[in-house]
């Protein structure tokens, strides 16, 4: 088989697959099982590069398939998951396509970007910072989940609002050029934390927002119903 299997990629491959169950959860209407699934995925990858730096020995080939992996990995759980979560909540019409496509553009710029940093860290060790060039792609996994305690005090018009404004926000900061200290093991572990209790939060008490309902019949552009064309009953032939 093609690739290369070991221990360093077992935190990605769980990691894609949980965002996936995450998106079959969405489209079925079952939200707060879906947030449970982005905030896993978000824990996956923090840890994935850390697993992976334990192994000695590894190849060029090994560590630049370890670099495309994991963007190809975050695009699918950081990049697309939100916002097809987002997408079925509600950020629809034309400012929620310009949002969703905004966010996903920004995401995949953003991760080219990082490969080009990475790759050249690996052929110039010397090269690496210990900073973050933007927001990094992994954060709305704490974003969002944190953004949905809001829509306990909003209603669910100014919640789809809310939601739009991450996407737009967030993707702005991915592709900003200001560089942002990359967190201790301390400060990891208070976010992770943070994201635990809102996601237990978001799990036990959530349902104003997030019923368990069937969604994936409602279009991304609101549609123009046969309603709108119908003649009053005095102009019916």
């Amino acid at each position: 088989m093609i690739g290369f299997y070991d221990y360093t990629v077992v935190l990605t491959f769980l990691s894609i697959l949980t965002s996936v169950f995450g998106m079959t959860q969405a489209m079925d209407g079952h939200f707060r099982i879906a947030i449970v699934c982005l905030a896993l995925s978000g824990l996956f990858d923090t840890f994935d590069g850390k697993v992976a730096r334990t192994k000695k020995g590894r190849t060029d080939d090994q560590k630049l398939y370890g670099i495309q992996l994991d963007s190809l990995a975050d695009i699918v759980c950081f990049g697309v998951f939100p916002v097809m979560i987002c997408t079925l909540m509600g950020v629809r019409g034309i400012l929620g396509g310009i949002a969703v496509g905004f966010y996903s553009l920004c995401g995949v710029i953003r991760l080219a970007f990082f490969n080009v940093l990475e790759t050249n860290r690996q052929t110039c060790p010397d090269a690496g910072e210990k900073v973050y060039h933007g927001l990094p792609i992994t954060s709305i996994a704490v974003i969002l989940p944190l953004a949905f305690l809001l829509g306990f005090a909003v209603s669910d018009y100014t919640f789809h609002w809310i939601l739009m404004a991450v996407l737009l926000i967030t993707g702005l900061l991915f592709i900003l050029d200001f560089k942002l200290k990359k967190p201790s093991n301390l400060q990891i572990g208070l976010l992770i934390v943070i994201v635990a209790a809102a996601v237990s939060v978001v799990l036990l008490f959530y349902r104003h927002h997030i019923p368990d309902r069937k969604v994936i019949d409602q279009p991304l552009y609101e549609a123009i119903t046969d309603s709108d064309f119908e003649l009053c009953p005095e102009e019916t032939p």
